[in-house]
């Protein structure tokens, strides 16, 4: 029980942060849900306009259901609004659509880093899935002995490295993409100056728990390999 008694301990910051993370998006944007930009843009209409005005003319923006479900989709080459953003003209609203017509934009560009993590994905989510039943299973066959625990075990911690390596690519795409969103806001006056702050903090506060969610993997990855290390010294 060694690794029980001090392992543990690495996730636990990592998940207060995680709450903590949650907690600020989902207040901030509620906070600056409730001013309305003075030039009226939606957010769908705030993301299309940036879109065209970038030289991006093939991507539909769909309206998803769900709290902040906004997201790009890069396979179908489809920009998703929830419900709170698309028909929206809050600042709050037209923040998160730019951020999400940044991801578009990155896209067409052939942002690397953009590329990279689509490149990763499939792994990450094959992986993501199987690394623990991988590592139990290995886990308990290397204690009767064997290779094929060990076998297993090795793929387990590859598998989970893998989503690992696309939570920490993420943090570098979601960051570009609202610096884009900031500059574009500005340089095609979809808010005014003293709008650009708060929809600032928004896209600030989102990023938060993408930190969170690559600190959580990254946690959970050491507590993984130290348990495996002194499951090793005890064998």
């Amino acid at each position: 029980m060694f690794y029980l008694d001090w392992t543990f301990f690495i996730l636990i910051p990592a998940m207060v942060l995680a709450f903590y993370a949650q907690h600020k998006v989902n207040s901030t944007f509620k906070k600056f849900s409730r001013d309305a930009c003075r030039r009226g843009y939606t957010g769908a209409q705030a993301a299309a306009m940036l879109l065209e005005r970038c030289g991006v003319r093939d991507v539909p923006i769909e309206r998803v259901r769900g709290n902040l479900s906004d997201h790009y989709d890069p396979r179908k080459g489809i920009l998703r609004l929830s419900d709170g953003v698309y028909a929206s003209s809050s600042i709050a609203a037209v923040g998160v659509a730019a951020h999400e017509a940044g991801h578009a934009i990155q896209h067409n560009q052939g942002y690397a880093a953009l590329s990279l993590r689509n490149g990763i994905f499939p792994v990450a989510r094959f992986g993501s899935n199987l690394a623990y039943p991988l590592i139990i299973v290995g886990l308990l066959l290397t204690s009767y002995g064997g290779d094929i625990g060990h076998m297993l075990l090795s793929v387990g911690v590859v598998l989970f490295g893998a989503s690992v390596a696309f939570q920490l690519v993420t943090l570098p795409v979601e960051f570009n993409a609202s610096r884009r969103a900031m500059a574009l806001l500005t340089e095609h006056e979809i808010l005014d100056r003293d709008e650009i702050a708060p929809a600032r903090k928004v896209l600030s506060a989102a990023a938060l728990t993408y930190v969170a969610s690559a600190a959580v993997a990254v946690a959970n990855l050491l507590q993984i390999l130290l348990m495996l290390s002194g499951n090793r010294r005890r064998g």
